[in-house]
């Protein structure tokens, strides 16, 4: 059984930053995609960015491009995604995921953590 945890989550001011952290555990995660997404109150849960597992190949939600940075060690099986000059907008319940596709589809992933809040104040 593949689980996520996920940590790192906070209130931070505007322009502030934060660390999340997935932990996974249960299997291999060498052929897997790491992804984050994240969803605000009254929205649908949107792709935030993904690593392939295998290799440093990511991609990004236009929206957090030049402020969040996702990256993996291997040896922990820990994710990370490094979010820099956080905006109120980015405010939201931030989700771990695994999928076997490197892919920015929600549905696409099979395995989720159970979220870390982000809030980001004006």
């Amino acid at each position: 059984q593949v689980q996520l945890v996920e940590s790192g989550g906070g209130l931070v001011q505007a322009g502030g930053s934060l660390r999340l952290s997935c932990a996974a555990s249960g299997r291999s995660f060498t052929t897997y995609t790491m992804g984050w997404f994240r969803q605000a109150p009254g929205k649908e849960r949107e792709f935030v960015a993904a690593i392939f597992w295998t290799c440093d190949t990511t991609l990004y939600a236009d929206s957090v491009k030049g402020r969040f940075t996702i990256s993996r060690d291997k040896a922990e099986s820990t994710v990370y995604l490094q979010m820099n000059r956080l905006k109120p907008e980015d405010t939201a319940v931030y989700y771990c995921a695994a999928s076997i596709i490197f892919t920015v589809s929600p549905g696409d992933y099979h395995v989720w953590g159970q979220g870390t809040q982000v809030t980001v104040s004006s």
